[in-house]
C-alpha cells in the first residue's frame, strides 16, 4: 500500500524516526508490539523496519532507521527521503510478538535494535505487566528515544548502558534466574544477540522462552564449510528439477526458470520466503529459524540457505 512520509526527525546520532501516514487520512491496518513493515525504499530495494509507535495508533506508523555506512542501499535510501514523499509498504507482520502468558518479560536491546523493544515496553506498561528493559548503546548521543524511556511508567524499569562510560550490562546477573513464567526478548546486532543467547543457554533458559529478532544477518557461513557445492531442487508439485549452481541462491535459480518465491530481506532475517521441505537436508544459513526448527529440517529460507543433500525437494 502507498503511504506518505509525514515527518522525519533526528532521534540520535545517525538515527532518524520516520512517520508514515495513509494518503487519504484513513486508518492504517492495526499492529501488535514487535511487528515490522516492508518498506520499498528505492530501485527495487526492500527492507524491514520494526514499528516503534504505540500499537493502538492506526493513524500512523513510525520506524527508526540507523544510517549505516556499510549500507547496501536501504538505510542510505531511507535517510535521503524527504517529507511529502510517497512510499510503498506492506501491511504489518509480526514474527517477534510478546508472550501473553509471560509473568515477567526481560527486554534486551542493542543499538537500533531498540525499536521493537520500545514498542514492547510501552505495550507492557499500558497493560500493567511485569517487565524490565536493558538498553545498550555506544554513547548517550547514540541512544534513540531516551525521552520515551524516561516516561513515568517505564523509567523505573529501564536500565541504560553506555560503552563510552564503561557501563556494560551484566548478562549473567540479568539472566541468572530463568523460570517457566519468564520470557526473554532480544534485538540488536548479530554479535549482541549471540552473546545474549549464549548466556541464556548457559543459564539453562528454556528455548521456548527465548525470543530474538536480528535486524541484519551475520556473514553467512556454510555449516560444513563448503559454500560452493552445487545441488538440485525438485518441485514437489510437478517433479521439475532445477540446478542450483555454486554461489547461486535457491531463489535466484528458481527465478531463472520462471519460478517466483516471494521474498523481501534476501538475508534470512524476515521469514517472508519460508518454504516447506518435503525431502532432503537443508544447509541452514538464516537467522530466522530457531535451533529446534533447524533440527527438524522441514523448513528452509531459500533466499540464503542451501542444501547438504544432492537433491532438495521443496513444497513448490
Amino acid at each position: 500500500m502507498k503511504v506518505r512520509l509525514a515527518n522525519k526527525r533526528d532521534v540520535a546520532t545517525d538515527i532518524c524516526e520516520f512517520e508514515l501516514v495513509s494518503l487519504d487520512g484513513s486508518a492504517l491496518p492495526a499492529f501488535t508490539a514487535g511487528a515490522h513493515i516492508d518498506v520499498h525504499v528505492t530501485n527495487g530495494i526492500i527492507r524491514q523496519y520494526s514499528l516503534c509507535n504505540a500499537p493502538g495508533e492506526t493513524h500512523r506508523y513510525c520506524v527508526g532507521v540507523l544510517r549505516d555506512p556499510q549500507s547496501r542501499g536501504g538505510s542510505v535510501g531511507m535517510h535521503a527521503l524527504t517529507v511529502g514523499t510517497d512510499i510503498e509498504i506492506s501491511a504489518p507482520r509480526n514474527h517477534f510478538p510478546l508472550a501473553p502468558q509471560a509473568k515477567h518479560s526481560i527486554l534486551l536491546a542493542g543499538g537500533i535494535g531498540v525499536t521493537p523493544i520500545l514498542c514492547m515496553a510501552e505495550a507492557l506498561a499500558s497493560e500493567g505487566a511485569s517487565f524490565e528493559v536493558h538498553y545498550c548503546t555506544r554513547e548517550p548521543a547514540r541512544t534513540a528515544f531516551r525521552e520515551r524511556f524516561a516516561c513515568e511508567d517505564i523509567a523505573a524499569k529501564t536500565h541504560l548502558y553506555y560503552d563510552s562510560e564503561g557501563e556494560r550490562a551484566n548478562l549473567d546477573a540479568i539472566l541468572a534466574q530463568p523460570s517457566g513464567g519468564k520470557h526473554l526478548f532480544v534485538c540488536g546486532p548479530a554479535g549482541f544477540i549471540d552473546a545474549v543467547l549464549a548466556r541464556a543457554e548457559a543459564a539453562q533458559w528454556p528455548e521456548g522462552n527465548v525470543h530474538r529478532e536480528y535486524f541484519a544477518a551475520p556473514v553467512p557461513a556454510s555449516a560444513d564449510g563448503d559454500d560452493d557445492k552445487p545441488f538440485q531442487v525438485r518441485l514437489h508439485s510437478s517433479g521439475r528439477v532445477i540446478e542450483v549452481k555454486a554461489g547461486e541462491t535457491i531463489v535466484a535459480a528458481l527465478a531463472a526458470h520462471g519460478v517466483e518465491v516471494q521474498m523481501s530481506c534476501e538475508q534470512g532475517v524476515c521469514g517472508t520466503c519460508l518454504t516447506r521441505v518435503v525431502d532432503g537436508t537443508p544447509d541452514h544459513r538464516d537467522v530466522y529459524l530457531t535451533d529446534d526448527e533447524r533440527a527438524a529440517n522441514d523448513q528452509i529460507l531459500p533466499c540464503c540457505s542451501r542444501s547438504k543433500s544432492a537433491v532438495l525437494v521443496l513444497d513448490l
